[in-house]
């Protein structure tokens, strides 16, 4: 009777930059495509693809990006046009606002959660609101 979806995901396959285990960055980080964090950053993320935080991965930052998947440790809000998914070694602590959440078995999570509708179908919904309010002129 109900069919399952499969939510999109962050592809480990295809990283542009990458911050190693053993390096730290402190600031704002921006990137056009991918990145992986196996180090330590602190700051502010946006990232226009994916953000993968891996196992030893240590974020404390606000993230804006379309997927994310936590292997690692995050601390900081996150903003995201797809999905967040956590992996069972993941830890994450802040606030998301989120399209797709998915949490394997033994993951942390510490935070609120705000599910938004994304896509066509969640614009189309916004619009045909917005052109069935009535509206009022005041003189």
């Amino acid at each position: 009777m109900f069919k399952k979806r499969e939510a999109p995901r962050a592809n480990p396959e295809e990283v542009d930059t990458i911050i190693g285990s053993g390096s730290e960055v402190q600031g704002t980080i921006v990137v056009q495509g991918t990145l992986r964090v196996d180090g330590r950053v602190s700051g502010d993320i946006q990232v226009q693809g994916d953000l993968i935080v891996g196992e030893k991965g240590q974020v404390n930052a606000n993230v804006k990006a379309r997927h994310v998947t936590i292997a690692g440790e995050l601390r900081g809000d996150l903003e995201l046009e797809g999905t967040l998914e956590l992996t069972p070694t993941g830890q994450l602590y802040g606030d998301i606002a989120v399209a797709n959440l998915i949490i394997g078995e033994g993951a942390c999570f510490q935070g609120n959660c705000k599910i938004q509708a994304t896509g066509s179908k969640g614009q189309k919904r916004k619009q045909q609101q917005a052109r069935e309010e009535p509206t009022t002129e005041v003189q």
